[in-house]
């Protein structure tokens, strides 16, 4: 049986206002071309399908879509949970539908998938319960077992364990309950079954980056790898940002993390997925696939000043990334260098100017109480951020104080009344 293992879409996020909803269609071409040319039996889709509860139209469609094409009209398993990102009703509105096609949508860690006989491809869950099902897929000689963890917070996950643990079992740390589920769920494992795991969570030691919104308060939700089923043949995980393996782990456990950058803390990281061939009695072949679609992010210094990256501009350098550009100068940015700069590269988002003097201090006490509030505005902005204020911001500024100002007005109009 062949696996393929994604998660973290983030469909419809958008990278400080910029739209990667054309970024994010072709990872789903890439994401499909994969899967056809892998021969893949199985796709994993381990949560945070969406960015926000309540996704943007074109959000819904490119998953619809995909899910439709990696399933290919009933020939390819397909298996979605929810990360912490999604709604679990919405991202599970179409779930009747679309178990006829042997694609299994699942919102909570107490979903039950439905025994059902099938599809006319033969894709046919065998047995199901909250947590766990069987899978039978079409050309291979033997089904899967897969644990479904869909994100657990701690409120959902004793929905599920209320049924079949103890109250003691409730009382402990978070770390336990998800090992107790685990090790109850595991116990549907066969040695005639590929014995898979599908879940969303931060696993103790994992890399994280700035693009993650985190899942716990001091580390309540952290979960300790050591809890992971020992005989599962690979755990598929989602939450993280970085591809990487699950250390101290009982079994091979991976987070595939998000197909495109979503943060500047990922500048330079490679982004994958992963294929897992597996076979009831053996141990896993697992493949690192690296991904070519979007916008690789960079991050320019230019130590030389605005001269330096003007030059890296007119090279062409980094032309088809998003950039962060941090200039060091001894003096503000206009607001036409920075036209020049972004002119040049498009893909210029953010320029922070480091000064290097002391040449923007502010006008001292004795002198302000004469100044217009445009003027000291308009310095306070030179002074934060090294640019100057752009035509826009400035009247968006005068709007508010004029607002303000007309809320503070005596009614009856006359002085003194």
């Amino acid at each position: 049986m062949r696996i393929l293992h994604t998660s973290d879409w983030h469909l419809g996020r958008t990278l400080e206002n910029i739209n990667r909803i054309d970024e994010q269609r072709q990872f789903m071409d890439e994401l499909c071309y994969i899967v056809e040319e892998g021969k893949i039996d199985l796709v994993l889709v381990a949560g945070d399908i969406y960015d926000t509860y309540n996704p943007s139209a074109a959000a819904e469609e490119l998953f619809y879509d995909g899910v439709d094409r990696l399933n290919d009209r009933g020939k390819r398993a397909v298996v979605v949970i929810a990360g912490n990102h999604d709604n679990p009703e919405r991202l599970c509105a179409a779930g009747s539908l679309a178990r006829r096609n042997g694609i299994i949508l699942l919102g909570y860690p107490a979903s039950h998938a439905d025994v059902y006989t099938g599809n006319r491809r033969g894709i046919r869950v065998l047995d199901a319960q909250p947590g766990c099902l069987e899978l039978s897929i079409p050309g291979c000689g033997h089904s899967t077992v897969i644990i479904t963890l869909p994100y657990p917070s701690e409120a959902r996950l004793e929905q599920v364990l209320s049924r079949e643990a103890d109250e003691a079992k409730l009382q402990r740390a978070y770390s336990d309950k998800i090992g107790s589920l685990f090790a109850m769920l595991a116990g549907k494992y066969r040695e005639d079954t590929v014995n898979l795991a599908v879940s969303h969570m931060f696993m103790r030691g994992g890399k994280t980056s700035e693009s993650e919104r985190t899942l716990q308060v001091g580390g309540a939700l952290t979960v300790d790898p050591a809890v992971l089923p020992s005989n599962a043949h690979f755990v598929a995980l989602g939450h993280l940002h970085r591809p990487q393996i699950v250390r101290d782990a009982p079994c091979p456990a991976y987070y595939s993390g998000s197909p495109l950058a979503y943060s500047f803390s990922e500048a330079n990281y490679t982004k994958a997925l992963y294929i897992v061939d597996a076979e009831p009695g053996r141990d896993a072949g697992v493949e690192t696939v690296c991904l070519s679609c979007g916008k690789p992010l960079r991050r320019w210094v230019a130590r030389g000043g605005m001269e330096e990256a003007l030059r890296w501009c007119e090279d062409g350098k980094d032309r088809n990334a998003w950039i962060d550009l941090e200039v060091h100068t001894d003096r503000v940015l206009t607001m036409e260098e920075q036209k020049t700069l972004r002119g040049l590269n498009p893909g210029i988002i953010n320029i922070r100017p480091v000064i290097r003097s002391e040449l923007l201090e502010a006008g001292g006490w004795e002198n302000r109480e004469t100044r217009k509030i445009d003027e000291l505005f308009r310095e306070y902005y030179r002074h934060k951020t090294g640019t100057e204020i752009s035509d826009e911001l400035m009247g968006m500024f005068l709007d508010v104080i004029n607002r303000e100002e007309s809320d503070h007005e005596v009614p009856g109009g006359g002085e003194g009344e």
